[in-house]
């Protein structure tokens, strides 16, 4: 398998602007590049950001109809462009 995409969901490209609020650092204003079952991978361009392991709330912003949910997720993966997310589902 080497080489091979060894993801267990499928991405797909999506673009929307999110807050996501840490405990310590409060809310950030981000945009999503693709989201999956799993998770999603955001977009930063700020000098504060959250380190892997910790849980974050993230909001999508700007949809008609209202406010949308606030989901519990934790970071999974930095790098110099963003951040990994991943769903944290209830037990």
């Amino acid at each position: 398998m080497s080489g091979k995409e060894k993801r267990r969901y499928v991405r797909t490209k999506l673009k929307a602007e999110v807050q996501v609020t840490h405990p310590e650092l409060g809310p950030m204003k981000m945009q999503t590049s693709d989201i999956s079952d799993g998770g999603a991978r955001i977009m930063c361009q700020t000098d504060q950001m959250p380190n892997v392991g910790d849980e974050v709330e993230v909001q999508v912003q700007g949809i008609g109809g209202g406010d949308a949910p606030v989901v519990r997720m934790r970071v999974v993966r930095i790098d110099k462009d963003g951040i990994g997310l991943e769903f944290i589902h209830p037990e």
